[in-house]
C-alpha cells in the first residue's frame, strides 16, 4: 500500500522520519555541490544563487545527515509556479512553508514511504529578501569561525535529538534560541 506523505500528521512523521545525529562527514561539501549542479541543470537561470547552509555546511559538526541547501529565486509568482512544476517533475517531494513568515517555497529529497532512502535533502528557495532564511549564513560563518561556539550547539542537537527523537517540531523550537542569539551577534560583527 503507498503512502501519500502530505497525508500524515507531524506525529506519523516522526515516526517514519526519527531524528538522529551523525558523526561529522566531510563528504557533505561534496553532495552540496553534486546536488548544486543538479539544481543548476534543473532551473537554470531562475537560480540565482544556491548556498550550503545548515550543519552540514559546518566542518566538523556532527549533524543529521541532510544537506540543507538555500536558493535565491526571483519574487515573480509565475517563476515561483514555474519552480513548483519543475522540480515536482524531476521527482522533488514539495513541501509549501506556510507557517513561517513570509511564506517560501520547500523541496525534500530522499524520503520515501519507508522512510529516507540514500542521501537526503532539504532545498529550500527564496527571494533575497526572505531575511529569516538568508540569516541563516550569518549562523553558518559564525560556527565555522567559531568552533568552540559549534561544538556548543552540537551538545544541544544531540541532546535534543534524544529527547524528541520522533518530534522534529520539538527539536527545530529547542533550537532557536540558540540560534537566534548566535545570528544576530553575527550580524552585529558584520556590520562593524
Amino acid at each position: 500500500m503507498k503512502i501519500d506523505l502530505d497525508k500524515l500528521s507531524t506525529k506519523e512523521l516522526g515516526k517514519l522520519f526519527p531524528l538522529f545525529i551523525v558523526e561529522p562527514n566531510s563528504k557533505w561539501r561534496e553532495l552540496f555541490e553534486i546536488e548544486k549542479i543538479e539544481l543548476n541543470r534543473i532551473l537554470k537561470q531562475k537560480a540565482i544563487r544556491t548556498e550550503h547552509f545548515g550543519s552540514t555546511a559546518i566542518p566538523n559538526l556532527g549533524a543529521k545527515p541532510t544537506i540543507d541547501i538555500l536558493v535565491e529565486i526571483s519574487e515573480d509568482k509565475k517563476t515561483k509556479n514555474k519552480i513548483i512544476q519543475i522540480m515536482k517533475s524531476e521527482g522533488y517531494h514539495y513541501i509549501p512553508r506556510n507557517d513561517c513568515p513570509p511564506p517560501y517555497i520547500m523541496f525534500v529529497k530522499g524520503y520515501t514511504e519507508e522512510g529516507i532512502k540514500g542521501r537526503s535533502y532539504h532545498i529550500h528557495l527564496a527571494e533575497k529578501t526572505h531575511s529569516g532564511l538568508w540569516d541563516s549564513l550569518y549562523f553558518r560563518d559564525y560556527l565555522i569561525n567559531h568552533k568552540e561556539i559549534a561544538k556548543e550547539y552540537e551538545k544541544l542537537k544531540r541532546e535534543l535529538a534524544k529527547k524528541y527523537k520522533y518530534d522534529r517540531e520539538a527539536y527545530t523550537n529547542g533550537k532557536t534560541e540558540f540560534i537566534m542569539k548566535i545570528t544576530e551577534k553575527a550580524k552585529q560583527i558584520s556590520i562593524k
